[in-house]
């Protein structure tokens, strides 16, 4: 798989220093600066620590089957704002590299918040999913019908109990116990961040679920 990242610190050089510090235990395949530079820090071939705890379609190893970029970017905790052209042109350059010598399925071109949505935020709802789809990096289709009611926190029974199997069907790591407790609340707030940025509260409302049915239909053709 592919996971996209950003640094979220406050500068290009902690950034770089942190990845390249042994102790931090934390690395990535590439370093993508703000103004386009592109830095190799860890070969494809070898399993770089940028992911973490996590979970993808069954994979609950993610740094063991992906590559890992990260962007420059404070993030949500020093000032998050948008990825710059020049950023967002050399990332799609790199990914279209990366995917023609790897054979990763659009569905698992993804978000840390995807593979680890109780812990991670990032690359965020400001990162533009769908430019990188339609220069053919990951999925971002147009969503299909969703009929039913709203489902949210404190909700239960077989209709929460469908959506989370949905949810587990796409990739995320979700039992579907019938509970829309905390960790189904952060699952669908990472759909959100990803496919339908403009409201991540973490709702399943009719636009959500839509969303999730058009990856779904997706997937299959």
């Amino acid at each position: 798989m592919l996971v996209l990242h950003y640094t979220g610190m406050e500068s290009a050089t902690s950034a770089l220093e942190r990845l390249c510090d042994p102790a931090a235990e934390v690395s990535a395949h590439y370093l993508i600066d703000e103004d386009g530079a592109v830095l190799g820090l860890v070969a494809e071939e070898h399993r770089a620590w940028h992911a973490g705890a996590g979970s993808w379609r069954g994979c609950r190893d993610v740094n063991s089957a992906s590559v890992g970029i990260e962007l420059v970017n404070p993030g949500h905790d020093f000032g998050y704002r948008p990825f710059p052209e020049a950023q967002m042109a050399a990332l799609e350059a790199l990914c279209r590299a990366i995917l023609a010598r790897h054979a990763i399925p659009p569905r698992n071109v993804v978000g840390h918040s995807d593979v680890a949505p109780l812990r991670k935020q990032d690359p965020g709802e400001r990162f533009d999913w769908r430019r990188l789809a339609a220069a053919g990096v990951g999925l971002f289709p147009e969503p299909a019908t969703a009929p039913g009611r709203d489902l949210g926190p404190g909700d239960g029974g077989e209709d929460v109990e469908r959506f989370q199997a949905a949810l587990a069907t796409w990739g995320y790591g979700l039992t579907a116990d019938g509970r829309y407790g905390p960790e189904t609340r952060a699952v669908v707030t990472a759909l959100q961040r990803h496919w339908r940025p403009r409201l991540c509260d973490g709702v399943a409302d009719e636009e959500t679920r839509s969303m999730l049915n058009g990856l779904l239909a997706a997937a299959q053709r």
